[in-house]
């Protein structure tokens, strides 16, 4: 297996890269969104990786630390396809489609899995210590996770070791919770994981058996369990799930989400701003509860896992921070979170249940993905024009084959803003159009 990016592609031709951008630009030619703390990245089906936003860590990997405003290519990686993108608060894990592993970003919590790197990487590193095909990565907030293709979990970052030692006083923790390069989770040798996830202060992994399994922190009920905090992996029971397999799951930094194999979808974990989707019966459900463990699906509560009937059968779901979107019947829900606006509904109160995207409604081949605060719509437009078609907006587009911390590039960046403005008067509020992109931003 490659352990290294091609170092002997050169740059491509401005003409591969406006390819490419047109590309990015249709629907049908991307394959995954995601976002982080404060940044957004779009893979696409080429396995071509395009990221905007905050950018003081070094996090979009483009080579410097100036925030970047539209999506624009992450040339280190040309010639070396993507398969999967998972953004952290600070810092971003990036899976090559031959299993390798980059990162970039903050380190000042071992969170890139290079200990005795720099504080930051402005441009991705291979995380050497992985040395095994890699399936699946997570990162949350100062942590990262991988699954490699034997079904072995690894962990580094040191996020999840303060409350470990808050919450576990006297209790030697695991290696992989205090390591700052990739360590074997211990607790899961009989399971072959598929799927790694990520939240603010907790980990989970789903099983080929359909199983799924929780450590970490359990402040907000997101292990559905009874103890404080879990130093090692811990099955969440079948019964808890209606006894069926779990097919996929998707988790916030304190909530997660399931869908079974019947396509159900539960949700538990922290609810005061409505990230379950669902209204718990009294104040008393928000409050640890001391009680056999046995009992711990008996009833409705935050931390147990609750069935979500209007999600049934959802194609797509993604979890923000503390807000979810998913598409049902070809229609873009959300609900939870909503300071920032980033349920789009139109207003900045909270969605306590799936309610559709209005702005939405319309559009088709829906493809949804989260930051933290704020949220991303892959749709096909109505009759879109084609990539400098637009009647008013000729083009030239900002010039992705330009630093984009250079003053030709903002200044290419500024004028294409102004001539878009002119011919759009939505441009003026906080939502941004890109081709078939839509996001609903901080």
């Amino acid at each position: 297996m490659e352990r290294e990016p091609s170092a002997t592609a050169a740059a491509p031709a401005a003409a591969a890269l406006f390819s490419w951008l047109s590309d990015f630009c249709n629907p049908g030619c991307v394959k995954r969104i995601t976002g982080g703390g404060g940044h957004s990245a779009v893979v696409t089906d080429e396995g071509s990786l395009f990221v905007c936003g905050l950018n003081k860590d070094g996090q979009l990997g483009l080579g410097h630390t100036e925030d970047v405003l539209y999506f624009t290519p992450c040339k280190s990686l040309l010639g070396c396809p993507i398969q999967q993108v998972a953004c952290g608060w600070d810092f971003t894990i990036i899976l090559t489609e031959n299993g390798q592993v980059l990162s970039c970003g903050s380190n000042s919590f071992g969170q890139l899995g290079i200990p005795h790197g720099p504080r930051r990487c402005v441009v991705p590193q291979a995380i050497e210590p992985l040395r095994e095909k890699v399936v699946s990565i997570a990162a949350g907030l100062r942590h990262a996770l991988a699954a490699t293709a034997s079904g072995m979990v690894f962990q580094w970052g040191t996020g999840l070791a303060s409350s470990g030692r808050r919450l576990c006083p006297g209790q030697t923790l695991p290696l992989f919770l205090t390591a700052k390069e990739p360590s074997r989770v211990t607790g899961l040798e009989n399971s072959q994981a598929v799927c790694v996830l990520a939240g603010s202060d907790h980990s989970a992994s789903l099983t080929d058996a359909g199983e799924l399994f929780v450590w970490g922190s359990n402040k907000h009920g997101q292990l559905a369990s009874h103890a404080a905090f879990l130093p090692v992996p811990q099955k969440i029971e079948a019964h808890c799930f209606q006894n069926e397999k779990i097919a996929a799951v998707w988790n916030g930094w304190t909530h997660l989400v399931a869908q079974t194999e019947t396509g159900k979808v539960f949700t538990w974990g922290r609810a005061d701003y409505g990230q379950l989707g669902r209204t718990l019966k009294s104040h008393e459900d928000w409050k640890p509860k001391k009680q056999d463990p046995s009992l711990c699906c008996s009833r409705p509560s935050k931390s147990t896992p609750s069935c979500l009937h209007c999600l049934t059968g959802a194609t797509e779901v993604s979890c923000g921070s503390e807000h979810n979107l998913a598409v049902i019947g070809g229609t873009c829900y959300s609900w939870g979170w909503n300071e920032h606006g980033m349920c789009g509904d139109g207003t900045e109160a909270n969605v306590w249940a799936p309610k559709p995207v209005p702005a939405l409604r319309s559009l088709s081949g829906l493809r949804v993905g989260c930051g933290a605060g704020h949220s991303l719509a892959l749709c096909q437009w109505p009759a879109l024009p084609a990539l400098g078609q637009h009647p008013r907006v000729t083009g030239p587009f900002p010039d992705a084959t330009k630093e984009a911390g250079s003053q030709e590039a903002m200044d290419q960046e500024r004028n294409w803003k102004d001539r878009h403005a002119e011919a759009s008067p939505q441009s003026q509020s906080d939502r941004f159009r890109n081709g078939g992109l839509v996001t609903e931003t901080l």
